[in-house]
């Protein structure tokens, strides 16, 4: 498995990393790579966006077989104009 290191990481920011492990009991590498988990995305994890994003383009395209027995937006308004 590759390692990382990060060198010159902001003493706040090392502190803050460090009180959100010990608050989940866990190490800060730990910590780290559920971050980096949550955050930066795989290839696995675009490919599953892309096809999500596919199937709801082509919901989108479908339109609806009709109007359904509810009367057109425009035509609730001009009902309502003319009242």
């Amino acid at each position: 498995m590759p390692t990382l290191y990060v060198e010159n990481v902001p003493k706040d920011l090392y502190e803050a990393l460090r009180a959100r492990a010990r608050k989940r009991r866990t190490s800060i590498a730990a910590e780290v790579i559920e971050m980096l988990k949550d955050t930066v995305p795989t290839a696995a994890e675009l490919k599953r966006r892309r096809q999500f994003y596919d199937e709801l383009r082509e919901i989108q395209a479908h339109k609806p077989a009709g109007n359904g027995p509810f009367p057109s937006t425009e035509e609730m308004i001009r009902e309502d104009r003319e009242r």
